[in-house]
């Protein structure tokens, strides 16, 4: 069953405060997160690939007078178990806990029939999109139950419900991406403050939505900032009692 939260109205303060770590923040819909969670007043982290990207997202935030963004660069397709305790050590250092955590990085993959479908390509969908939120969420967790309240959001999909012919490795990546979220919400939900949920972007204005659909027309689907109030709603207190829960943000 999915859940709804669309129609959410922020407190201007709800995230005054907070720490919350991106992925995928320098462009799409991790860079309209990032920017949005800043403007709600956290300190946000921006984890991504290209430093460039992540600086212009650091600068629009500072632009705006926001809190001072962190910028964190990381390569998930190469990244190994000491890379993410390293992050750990890093965050830790600078802030001592962590309020959030979104897994928004992911990777599209070929869109051919499986009977075609590469190694190489299979092997990197799966890092990027589940090995990698694994490997992250374990080393982050100590100080996530530091926080009085952590979240953490992963990201799904439709295809990762129901899988769709020539989505490959994507639509199964997204399907270990849902059960991994519920299993950690069963683990953390009754001995920590931790929980866990997804959110299905649905049909978004993003490049990995345009390699997917090179015909369709940009305009006829939503831009990232309309899905906003699902990030806000399931980042902030009043989702305290939603655990292991899937909400699509753009259903009423």
């Amino acid at each position: 069953m999915t859940h709804s939260a669309r129609d959410y109205l922020a407190p201007s303060d709800i995230l005054n405060g907070r720490v919350i770590a991106i992925t995928g923040a320098g462009d799409g819909i991790g860079r309209t997160a990032a920017k949005t969670f800043a403007a709600f007043g956290a300190t946000v982290i921006l984890i991504g690939r290209t430093t460039q990207k992540l600086e212009q997202v650091y600068d629009e935030i500072e632009t705006a007078g926001h809190p001072k963004a962190a910028i964190y660069p990381m390569n998930l397709e190469g990244a190994i178990s000491k890379d993410y305790i390293d992050m750990c050590n890093a965050i830790d250092d600078e802030f001592g806990r962590l309020d959030g955590l979104l897994h928004n990085a992911s990777e599209l993959g070929e869109r051919t029939p499986i009977s075609n479908y590469s190694d190489d390509s299979w092997t990197r969908v799966m890092q990027v999109n589940v090995h990698a939120p694994f490997l992250m969420t374990q080393a982050l967790l100590p100080l996530m139950q530091r926080a009085d309240s952590a979240s953490i959001i992963f990201t799904g999909s439709s295809v990762g419900f129901s899988g769709r012919a020539y989505w490959g490795a994507y639509a199964a990546s997204k399907a270990a991406t849902e059960n991994l979220m519920q299993t950690l919400a069963d683990e953390l939900g009754e001995t920590t403050t931790v929980r866990c949920n997804s959110i299905n972007p649905g049909a978004t204005r993003t490049n990995m939505r345009a390699s997917a659909y090179p015909a369709e027309n940009p305009a006829d689907v939503s831009a990232p900032e309309t899905l906003m109030p699902t990030y806000l709603y399931l980042m902030g207190d009043d989702s305290k009692q939603s655990n292991g829960q899937q909400f699509d943000a753009q259903s009423k």
